[in-house]
């Protein structure tokens, strides 16, 4: 990377972390720290959501998709759209209706104080190590890009503490407030710099007519053999309704807006937006590959080792001095959502779910301390895990896999209890005490064999994992709701709080308009920048100023959106 990459990416950084102190200042009670006041605009609530699906993995795993199979790539992920939207018809309104404060709060309610253990604990262990494989992937991605050696654990776990320090910072000092900012800013520039990598790859590719008619063959097809099949697609598409319809960084987005309908409208952006937003983001591995060819008889590594590089490669191959580092910032961007995101929502879950059972009496300014604490602490966990990776072989990959395993047995139960007043406590016990282990062992620990049943299932592994981690946790489900024979005292608990909610609720606040102001701000910032490039960049100098050009008009539409809001800006 040149100097003026470095200058991008450390100006970026320095920025994020002065967002953060300055949201920190409007901070005043616990309810501003972890849930926005419920004052976040529905647009940003939408656009944080949309980024917590992002992390450097995200370029280096679909990126790699995509430069093996092409258009299968941005199929899978278009599965995030229809869930989303879903999950936004079906389950966001919801959540806010129930008067809970976090999702914990609902958890305990409706399954008792086991079960909100049991996810807390169990949640934050598989979040943590999720978060430590993307902060160890930017910094990699770094160190690659920057030409020192990976070996260098030195270099690496500088790279790893500097990252790690920015995100714990701004997520420490301006809590949930901090965390939905900086996703609008990190949407905005990730998605305008994939925008200027797109035509600047087709213009380098000679005719690209010529190159989509050399395709590799199924290039263009929705699915790829056995491993992506549209059964593989119906259950990815399944794992992240529930996923978004239940997990805690998710359902935090649809508490942190005023009603019902804003987490609704919240839901459905994310969604169009992930309909639309693959075929643009996934595009530059794959034209990367249309122009770059797969050396006839590599091997299995060599291979794996060019689709894990094609992003950075072809992002490297055409941009301007610069923009390299505005690359990277985007990158540090996706990962800094998701890791941000997490921090807050389990740190809210140990200060207002936790810690406060053993302090009832204990104030705003308390909650927000433990709070800031639990940031630190899990923030340096991640960080530490993140460095410890490269001594722990495939572990990362192991857990990854887990995950997968888990998310439907462990959100089913919790997202069907929003709705039926017969599911039993017992149900959650059941899903997870059958699924869990029989999804570990066939995975993990059952011997392949060519014969029997061994055989059969190694040579279905992805249909089986699939019915194991969707299917049958929900056959697990509908079975204990058929067996029930009368209403779970946890509906009777949610209920009683959802009408105490309904009763004593003030109206709701208007969204503040200082999020916009603070992005306008920004975007008038980043104009700044790209406009210094020009003059280093002579050949690029059109490019840049268009770049230029388009991030002003962004922060003019939104300086000109922003005042005709009525309402204070403050949250």
């Amino acid at each position: 990377m040149s100097s003026a990459d470095w200058f991008i990416l450390i100006a970026y950084l320095v920025g994020t972390v002065l967002i953060g102190v300055l949201l920190g200042r409007l901070v005043r009670n616990s309810s501003d720290f972890f849930n926005a006041g419920s004052r976040s605009p529905w647009w940003m609530s939408g656009l944080s959501a949309f980024m917590t699906m992002f992390s450097a993995n995200t370029f280096v795993v679909w990126g790699g998709v995509a430069f093996k199979h092409g258009l299968v790539a941005v199929m899978i992920n278009l599965m995030y759209g229809v869930a989303a939207l879903l999950a936004g018809y079906f389950v966001a309104g919801r959540w806010k209706e129930l008067g809970v404060k976090t999702p914990a709060e609902f958890v305990e309610k409706r399954f008792g104080p086991a079960a909100l253990h049991f996810y807390t604990w169990f949640m934050m262990t598989l979040r943590i190590v999720g978060s430590a494989g993307a902060l160890y992937a930017i910094a990699r991605l770094i160190v690659a890009l920057t030409g020192g050696n990976e070996a260098s654990l030195a270099t690496l776990n500088l790279a790893i503490l500097i990252f790690g320090v920015v995100i714990v910072i701004y997520t420490m000092i301006g809590g949930l407030w901090a965390v939905l900012m900086t996703d609008v800013l990190q949407f905005i520039i990730l998605n305008l710099a994939i925008l200027f990598v797109i035509p600047l790859t087709l213009m380098k590719m000679g005719s690209p007519v010529e190159a989509f008619r050399n395709a590799p063959e199924g290039f263009f097809a929705p699915t790829a053999g056995p491993d992506y099949s549209w059964f593989f697609l119906v259950g990815w598409l399944a794992i992240h309704y529930f996923m978004i319809g239940a997990e805690w960084a998710f359902v935090q987005r649809y508490l942190c807006v005023p009603t019902a309908r804003d987490a609704r409208k919240s839901t459905y952006l994310f969604g169009v937006l992930y309909l639309v937003s693959p075929f643009l983001w996934l595009a530059p591995p794959f034209l990367w590959r249309l122009k770059n060819p797969i050396p006839e008889g590599a091997g299995a590594a060599e291979v794996k080792v060019l689709a894990e590089n094609a992003y950075i490669l072809s992002c490297k191959a055409v941009l301007p001095s610069g923009m390299v580092g505005l690359m990277m910032a985007a990158m540090f961007s996706a990962t800094a959502s998701m890791i941000s995101s997490q921090l807050n929502v389990f740190s809210g879950v140990l200060a207002h779910d936790i810690y406060r059972r053993f302090r009832p009496l204990a104030s705003d300014r308390n909650l927000i301390a433990a709070g800031r604490v639990f940031t630190i602490l899990l923030g340096g966990f991640i960080v530490l895990f993140a460095m410890g990776i490269p001594y722990l072989g495939g572990a990362e990959k192991v857990i990854v896999s887990v995950t997968e395993l888990m998310v439907v047995p462990l959100l089913a139960p919790c997202l069907w209890g929003l709705f039926n007043r017969r599911l039993p406590t017992a149900a959650l016990w059941a899903t997870v005490g059958i699924c869990f282990p029989l999804g570990i062992f066939v995975r993990f620990i059952m011997p392949a064999g060519s014969e029997g049943l061994a055989g059969w299932v190694a040579g279905h592994s992805k249909q089986v994992e699939t019915f194991i981690g969707v299917v049958l946790p929900l056959i697990i489900t509908a079975l204990s709701i058929r067996l029930a024979r009368h209403d779970s005292p946890g509906w009777q608990a949610v209920a009683a709080l959802q009408g105490q909610a309904t009763d004593d609720a003030p109206p709701p606040a208007p969204a503040s308009n200082l999020p916009a102001r603070i992005v306008g701000w920004s975007m008038a910032a980043c104009s700044l920048l790209m406009a210094s490039l020009i003059p280093i960049n002579p050949g690029s100098r059109v490019s840049l100023a268009v770049f230029t050009a388009l991030l002003a008009a962004i922060s003019a539409i939104i300086f000109r959106a922003s005042r005709t809001r009525s309402h204070p800006a403050v949250p």
